[in-house]
C-alpha cells in the first residue's frame, strides 16, 4: 500500500508521515528530500536557480519513482498535488491523506530555517505571510481536497492526526 500524505508548506506531513511509518512498519519517502538528494540542491536553490518549472517536473519524478515501491508513506510538496494531473496521478497510486491546518497553526510551527527552506516565504513579515497563506491555500484547496481523507488538524497534536491516519488505513 501507498499512502500520500497532501497539504500546505508546514502542516506537518513530513513529521506525521514519519510517525505513521514507524507505526505502521511502512517506508517513509519525502518527495522535497529526494528531489534535494537527486539534485544535490535544495529546493529554494533549485527553484532560484533553474526556474519554478524544472522543480515541478523534478517532483514529478519523485512522485512516479514512488510507483517502485509497496508499504511506502509519501509526504509530499505543499505544492505537488496543484501541478499538472499529480493529484490524480497521486489518487490512481495508493491512498491520499490531506492534512489541514490553519494558516496561523502554520506559523506558529514554523522555524526561523522552516521559513527561511521555502522560497515563498522568505521576507515576509508574520502579517504578510498569513496573507500570503490565505490566499494561496484557498487556490490549492480544490486540489488537496480530492484526497481520500481530509483530517482537520485544527486543534490536533501531531500524534492525533497520526491516530486518525492510521485508524483510516486500518480501516
Amino acid at each position: 500500500m501507498r499512502l500520500y500524505l497532501v497539504g500546505y508548506m508546514g502542516c506537518g506531513k513530513s513529521s506525521i508521515g514519519r510517525k505513521i511509518a514507524r507505526r505502521t512498519g511502512m517506508a517513509f519517502v519525502d518527495t522535497d528530500a529526494v528531489v534535494e538528494q537527486a539534485e544535490q540542491a535544495s529546493v529554494a536553490d533549485i527553484v532560484n536557480y533553474a526556474g519554478e518549472e524544472y522543480f515541478r517536473r523534478s517532483e514529478r519524478k519523485a512522485l512516479e519513482d514512488t510507483v517502485r515501491q509497496s508499504d511506502v508513506v509519501v509526504s509530499t510538496g505543499g505544492g505537488l498535488p496543484v501541478w499538472s494531473d499529480n493529484m490524480a496521478r497521486i489518487r490512481s497510486l495508493g491512498k491520499s491523506v490531506y492534512i489541514r491546518r490553519t494558516p496561523e497553526q502554520i506559523l506558529s510551527r514554523l522555524s526561523p530555517y522552516g521559513r527561511f527552506k521555502r522560497p515563498k516565504f522568505r521576507g515576509l513579515t508574520d502579517a504578510e505571510l498569513l496573507e500570503f497563506m490565505r490566499g494561496n491555500m484557498a487556490e490549492r484547496e480544490p486540489f488537496y481536497s480530492q484526497a481520500d481523507l481530509t483530517v482537520d488538524g485544527a486543534g490536533l497534536s501531531d500524534d492525533e492526526i497520526t491516530d486518525a491516519v492510521v485508524a483510516f488505513l486500518n480501516e
